[in-house]
């Protein structure tokens, strides 16, 4: 069971909901619950399979895209800072179990 995909998918929806709670941004909500969906489910299917990584990757990959140029644009660490470095962190954690 790939519990650390289900704790970050946890994280992006935790990380959406406090964006639209305290900013009242939907895009925010919108993004959460979207990415940290495609997150959960990259996690089951790593659960079932080791092999199956692409919609983790993809998932994982674009969200560090995405907020890696908000970071750049912000200069701000919190919240795209950080989600730019978990979300490269997962994809090197990708990389490093399918090639073992």
């Amino acid at each position: 069971m790939d519990w650390i995909g289900f704790c970050y998918a946890a994280a992006i929806i935790f990380g959406g909901f406090m964006g639209y709670k305290r900013k009242g941004s939907v895009i925010s909500l919108m993004a959460g619950l979207v990415f940290g969906g495609l997150s959960a489910y990259g996690a089951y299917n790593f659960s079932n399979n080791p092999k199956d990584v692409l919609v983790s990757l993809a998932s994982y990959g674009l969200l560090a895209v995405i907020m890696g140029i908000r970071y750049k644009k912000s200069g701000k660490l919190m919240p795209a800072g950080i989600m730019t470095g978990l979300s490269l962190l997962m994809v090197f954690r990708l990389l490093l179990l399918t090639m073992v």
